[in-house]
């Protein structure tokens, strides 16, 4: 196959005479010949589109398509085709970090929508745009706790919250001085008593809840709010963003920042991402947030335009005051959720996450009907749940992997985490409970 390249070489001439060289071997003239490669890469044979297409085909049937009974932050929830064939066209695909505001006005205007349905979402007056995924847009939220704390230096941690968010956040403590306590759980909910008798101890810059919590219990936080501020510190509410749909907010509960994964929004699976971390805060907050705001104005001849109103990455204000290094997917998963939730509605959202409710707690009464399962913990939940199961955890899963199903998550000690989106109907619930009595017999 002929090689291609775009430049003839009177132009790689000029640019070897302007770079002060002869050769393009002058380029690694200072790497010793002692540790270059000089033999031919075992590369294959170029093909042709049927047979490029077809290979891929082959490597993509590999992978098995399970239906999904698993959470533990990341869901299998229904997405409009409508919303894959915007995503794609090219003014979208190939959207960056919007550096260059008076060439980005689309830009900025999916920014802007999208900032505004996470407003409303979370109840809370400010959203960025946005952040990686869930888990460190929560170990940002303890950071801004930290730095907007005058003396204390400590972020107390909920034991229900995920152990991969409780890992990143302590991973990013370690770095910045940030001490992290954990505080326990009772009967799988906060202990409030714990959080209580801590934070009257002083020395607390900020709290972090998860609502639903790591076992897919509604914790009720009634109280929680007036208790963090009393001590002078930040309350932060860690949420499943398309849970907010039909349960109390952030904002209804009196938090001062709300974070948590967007995956949930329309995003597919997508064997782990990518995904987008959203962050919504108080107003009073909104210059120690990270990211970017987009905000809205009238241009010169009085039309709608938009601009980037906060700028916090390194690129746009002094490195050391920098609170940001997000840069390139956030703004595509941006616009992906905010696709979805514009197709999706207030109705569409609350409807998909009431199936998901009913699919969940469908699932769980047949679960514990059988003789092997057993309720962890008698608590009200939302679309995912922990039963003990009697048996062999990975023996059953495996069996119902080889079937076509994702039978949860295993979180050890004989506890599974299961889950239930809109998109698991009646049938797939039964040919669950089927599978799972012939592995049971």
């Amino acid at each position: 196959m002929q090689k291609y390249f775009p430049h003839t070489k009177e132009d790689l001439a000029d640019m070897l005479r302007a770079c002060g060289m002869t050769s393009l071997d002058d380029l690694s003239a200072d790497i010793p010949e002692s540790i270059r490669f000089w033999g031919d890469y075992d590369l294959p044979e170029g093909m042709s589109e049927v047979e490029i297409r077809r290979f891929f085909q082959t490597l993509a049937a590999k992978n098995k398509q399970l239906v999904c009974f698993a959470g533990a932050g990341v869901y299998d929830h229904y997405c409009p085709s409508v919303a894959q064939n915007i995503i794609e066209r090219s003014e979208f695909l190939t959207s960056y970090t919007p550096y260059q505001a008076e060439i980005s006005q689309g830009t900025l205007h999916y920014i802007f929508e999208y900032q505004t349905m996470m407003s409303e979402l979370t109840g809370m007056p400010v959203s960025n745009a946005s952040m990686y995924d869930g888990t460190t847009a929560t170990a940002e939220a303890m950071l801004m706790a930290y730095h907007t704390a005058k003396k204390a230096d400590t972020v107390l941690l909920s034991d229900t919250v995920d152990g991969r968010t409780r890992d990143v956040t302590e991973t990013y403590a370690k770095y910045h001085g940030v001490k992290i306590e954990l505080i326990p759980a009772k009967d799988g909910v906060t202990d409030h008593d714990a959080l209580e008798a801590r934070l009257a101890e002083g020395g607390v810059a900020g709290v972090i809840l998860q609502q639903p919590n790591r076992y897919g219990i509604v914790e009720d936080f009634s109280g929680v709010a007036e208790k963090v501020h009393d001590a002078k510190a930040l309350f932060i509410i860690n949420s499943i963003a398309a849970d907010l749909a039909v349960l109390r907010t952030p904002g209804e509960w009196g938090a001062d920042i709300a974070v948590g994964e967007g995956q949930s929004l329309g995003l597919p699976m997508a064997f782990g991402g990518p995904y987008i971390g959203y962050m919504c805060c108080t107003e009073k907050l909104m210059r120690k947030m990270p990211g970017r705001i987009v905000g809205q104005t009238v241009d010169n001849r009085g039309q709608r335009a938009f601009v980037l109103t906060l700028q916090a990455r390194e690129q746009h204000i002094r490195r050391h005051k920098a609170t940001s290094n997000i840069c390139s997917n956030e703004s595509l998963m941006a616009l992906y959720v905010t696709i979805y939730m514009s197709l999706m509605g207030r109705e569409g959202l609350k409807e998909a996450a009431r199936l998901s409710y009913a699919a969940a707690h469908c699932l769980c009464d047949r679960l514990t009907a059988l003789p092997y399962f057993h309720k962890v913990y008698d608590k009200p939940f939302f679309n995912e749940f922990a039963v003990r199961y009697d048996g062999d955890v990975e023996s059953l899963q495996r069996a119902c992997a080889e079937q076509g199903y994702m039978a949860g998550v295993n979180l050890g000690d004989n506890v599974i985490l299961f889950a239930a989106t809109e998109k698991n109907t009646r049938e797939d619930i039964d040919n669950l409970i089927k599978i799972i009595q012939e592995e049971a017999s």
